[in-house]
């Protein structure tokens, strides 16, 4: 999260002081990254120092008040020109979870799956009901619109990520069928990453697509590999 380019941007709009660009920075975004007075006051004294960023004054109350500087207005209209960066992606913990479980003894991928997916659906819910509450009225101002823009990049991120869950499940069960690394001989009908039931190539994984515990989109995506 940029909160130097966040800051420049408020600051765009005219002199602010620390605590107020916090509270305008958690109303546009709904207080979904919140900051504390710290950061936005450390982010401030690097931007002074970089130039993009001047004081001027105080307000009444004697708030040390900034404005942006052209360099800063120069860096601040190439960050929006700029696409955002998708070739380094930041640690996802999900993924490295998943990751690392498989063939790990005595873990239950699916159970780890099923239990993320029940999280992932609910947190989904509630954004949509957010979502539902924040339409009923017309919105006041910008800062609600720009809160609206933001959970639904939230609601679309969670319906993302139960379709990938849904993936990794199905994937899961043909993975299942495959030997493990070491290849040791196994008395089961296949060894079974899961630590769970065996699986057979004939009846499917036991709790797996033959008695309906994945949904249907996970026996789309399974058909469709």
């Amino acid at each position: 999260m940029s909160i130097r380019h966040g800051l420049l941007a408020l600051l765009e709009r005219g002199p602010r002081y620390g605590s107020q660009l916090r509270t305008e920075f958690e109303s546009r975004t709904g207080a979904t990254w919140p900051l504390n007075v710290g950061q936005v006051y450390t982010t401030l004294s690097r931007l002074e120092r970089d130039g993009m960023v001047t004081q001027d004054g105080e307000d009444r109350a004697g708030h040390a008040l900034y404005v942006i500087t052209d360099a800063g207005r120069a860096e601040l209209k190439a960050w929006f020109r700029t696409p955002v960066d998708r070739t380094s992606p930041p640690r996802d913990e999900l993924a490295i979870k998943l990751a690392m479980a498989v063939g790990v003894p005595g873990v239950d991928i699916r159970e780890v799956i099923q239990s993320q997916r029940r999280h992932t659906i609910q947190a989904m819910q509630d954004y949509t009901r957010l979502k539902a509450q924040a339409l009923e009225a017309v919105p006041a101002d910008r800062h609600e619109v720009a809160w609206l823009l933001v959970l639904e990049q939230l609601i679309f991120l969670t319906e993302a990520e139960a379709r990938w869950l849904d993936h990794c499940e199905a994937r899961l069960i043909r993975l299942a069928l495959l030997p493990e690394p070491d290849s040791r001989p196994s008395d089961s009908p296949s060894a079974d990453i899961s630590n769970g039931p065996a699986v057979s190539p004939a009846n499917g994984p036991a709790g797996g697509p033959d008695d309906g515990s994945l949904d249907a989109g996970s026996r789309v995506i399974a058909d469709r590999q």
